[in-house]
Parts: structure tokens; C-alpha cells; sequence
């Protein structure tokens, strides 16, 4: 039987696209504005209070510095800097702040799970070899990688909040609903009572754990789609586990990064 702790927050975005094919069907992975690589994150949080406060602290001491006077992703009208903390549209002397900010945390754990589209791409075509009519849906890379996330995450508490960035309407987050109950089922270990799972969706500027999760997304992208590592090592102690899925070098389930094996640029270098 699996000790229960009384509660557990985590956030959930996502980092590149599960893009395959255009509208017109053409493979259009790797092409400019279509990654190669679909990864999900998941952020526990333990203090939320206080990752909310140090957040907005740090936007406000970043807003009233000279410095950035005058720069357009810190103007409101921009809706990006100034509204909400989003590496991509952050400057860089911004995502070193962010960056600072998460290392000297100690509440908060990263986790993820990543899959190769060519990988994905390879399966889709073998399904359709006997089955043309089955068409290749956005979301079936999603939800699967949801399961895969959750499979091990939903066994410690009584109750679980589970905050995805927003993507699609309330039915949307039915179905996340499901992923996760059947995640959870798929565990080895059943506890006597079923943890209550409470599934909503947001947007950053309303979720600080968005936001943090957003940063060590950016930083896994970074490495796997431009091979810099330089962002992911200083947060690799936040990193409990990264599951690269298609990476079958060496086991025919993937390949699994924690503090026993670090992910870094030389150990997926031969796999890219």
C-alpha cells in the first residue's frame, strides 16, 4: 500500500508542436516554424504563495528599471514581458533573472517527457499500411504523452491539482480528465482510495507554475532542437526525471535522465 501525503500541485505546458503534416498532407517536420521534437513538462510546486510573490517581485523590480525603458515586450500593450514571464518572447537579460530566480528555489520539481515526430511519423505510416483510414489526430501525441507523464505522479497524495496551460475549450479538459484516471490505474500500486484529481486549464498571467514550467521547457528545447545545454544544466537539480521516449540506443522503452544520468549535449549527441 502507497503512503499518501495530503496534497500535491503541479502545472503542465508543452515546448515545440505535435505539427506532422501541412494542410495539403506534406511532411513538414524539422521545416522552419515545425519542430522535430514534442516534449510536455510537468512542474511540482510546494509553496505557491511564494512563487507567485517572488515572481512579481521580479517583474515589478525588472518594469521599473531605466534599463529596459522603452523595450517592447516590457510595455503592457505588448501583452508579453509585462503581463507574464515567456522565454521565447523574454530578452535574454530577463531569462537570466527568471533563470536565477528558479536555481535558488527549493520547492519545486521538473519533470518531462519528450517524443522524436520522426519516431511518431515512422508508427503513423505503418497504421496506415493496413489501415488508410485511420488519419493522424494533433492531440493523440498529447494525450499519450500525458499518460506517460502521469503514470508515476499520481500516487503520493490524497488530492491533486493539475493546472494545464490552456489549449482548447472545457471538453478539452474532459479528456485530460481521462488521460490522467487512466494513467493512474496503469500504476502498479493502487492505493485503498483513489485520489481526487481536480483538472483545470489557464493562462500564464494566471499561473505563476506556468510561467517557471514554461523556462524549463524552453531550456530542454533548447538543447534538443539546437543542442545547447547551457540552459538545462543549471536547473538540472530541479530535474527529477526526463523521459526521451524514441531514444532506443540502449533500451527498447527510451532512455531515462535523473541525477544518476544527467542529460547534457554530448550524451543525445549521438541520437540526433
Amino acid at each position: 500500500m502507497v503512503k499518501q501525503h495530503n496534497s500535491q500541485l503541479y502545472f503542465v505546458d508543452e515546448a515545440g508542436d505535435s505539427v506532422i503534416f501541412s494542410k495539403k498532407g506534406k511532411i513538414i517536420i524539422g521545416n522552419k516554424g515545425c519542430s522535430r521534437f514534442f516534449m510536455l513538462g510537468l512542474l511540482a510546486v510546494g509553496d505557491l504563495t511564494s512563487l507567485e510573490s517572488e515572481i512579481s517581485q521580479l517583474r515589478s523590480n525588472l518594469l521599473s528599471d531605466p534599463y529596459f525603458k522603452g523595450v517592447p515586450s516590457m510595455q503592457g500593450k505588448s501583452r508579453k514581458t509585462a503581463l507574464s514571464f515567456h522565454a521565447t518572447d523574454d530578452l535574454p537579460e530577463v531569462r537570466m533573472k527568471f533563470f536565477e530566480l528558479l536555481r535558488n528555489r527549493n520547492d519545486i520539481s521538473f519533470f518531462a517527457v519528450l517524443a522524436d515526430k520522426l519516431s511518431t511519423l515512422a508508427y503513423i505510416q505503418s497504421r496506415q499500411s493496413y489501415d488508410p483510414n485511420n488519419k493522424y489526430k494533433k492531440d493523440e501525441v498529447y494525450d499519450f504523452l500525458v499518460r506517460r507523464l502521469f503514470k508515476h505522479r499520481l500516487h503520493q497524495s490524497h488530492d491533486y491539482k493539475i493546472v494545464f496551460a490552456k489549449r482548447g475549450n472545457r471538453e478539452r479538459n474532459k479528456i485530460l480528465q481521462k488521460q490522467l484516471e487512466i494513467a493512474r490505474t496503469r500504476h502498479e500500486n493502487q492505493p485503498l482510495v483513489p485520489p481526487k484529481l481536480q483538472v483545470e486549464s489557464g493562462f500564464p498571467k494566471d499561473h505563476a507554475g506556468l510561467q517557471a514550467v514554461d523556462y524549463f521547457l524552453w531550456a530542454l528545447q533548447r538543447l534538443y532542437e539546437r543542442h545547447e545545454d547551457r540552459f538545462l544544466i543549471p536547473l538540472w537539480h530541479h530535474c527529477k526525471l526526463v523521459i526521451d521516449i524514441h531514444d532506443n540506443r540502449r533500451k527498447g522503452y527510451g532512455e531515462y535522465y535523473d541525477k544518476r544520468n544527467q542529460l547534457t549535449r554530448e550524451k543525445i549527441k549521438g541520437r540526433i
